[in-house]
């Protein structure tokens, strides 16, 4: 009797999602890729030597902030400005997540 096969997945159901990889050997923990580079090993070795796409991204909403800051001075209607808002909005939502994540955890009561 001839074998019969009903393939209703892939035989290998990964997706590689980041640039990092932890290997060991021929084993790899886990592989991220965020998209296409035209170089993945330079891209690694910013994010190992700068910093994150997270980091970079803050260290950019803070340089922002401070451009913002000096041109809203010289004219204040730019406040109004709908993406300026938006990102303020974002910048003070992370400071928010950023401060509770770094607080002391709440005091347990006894009693």
């Amino acid at each position: 009797m001839p074998d019969f096969k009903l393939a209703l997945a892939p035989s290998q159901l990964t997706q590689t999602i980041n640039p990092w990889s932890w290997t060991f050997g021929n084993v790899s923990l886990f592989s991220v890729n965020l998209g296409q580079s035209g170089d993945p090993d330079f891209e690694a070795r910013v994010l190992e030597r700068v910093g994150s796409y997270g980091r970079q991204l803050g260290r950019l909403g803070e340089a922002m902030a401070v451009v913002l800051d000096h041109l809203e001075a010289q004219d204040p209607a730019l406040r109004e400005a709908k993406p300026v808002r938006a990102l303020r909005r974002q910048l003070e939502e992370i400071a928010d997540l950023k401060a509770a994540h770094h607080a002391p955890p709440a005091a347990v009561s006894a009693g």
